[in-house]
């Protein structure tokens, strides 16, 4: 799933550990809501979360939950 950094973002991605996805960087924007899952490249590793039913807002906006659940890593 390709989610546009530039856009108004919709989505907050909560939970993991990488030390490339900053506070700022969990605001996203997904084209599509209904998706169940998504990942974002970090480094050298792939986020992957899940949407959850819960949302919560940031900067008056009303953003879903994508819930981290785990990493892979990129193939050489």
């Amino acid at each position: 799933m390709i989610m546009r950094s530039n856009a108004v973002p919709n989505v907050f991605l909560s939970g993991g550990s990488s030390p490339y996805l900053g506070e700022r960087d969990r605001l996203r924007y997904l084209p599509d809501l209904t998706v169940d899952a998504v990942k974002v490249l970090c480094g050298n590793r792939y986020e992957h979360f899940e949407a959850n039913t819960e949302t919560t807002v940031i900067d008056d906006r009303e953003l879903r939950v994508f819930e981290w659940t785990r990493c892979t890593y990129v193939a050489e």
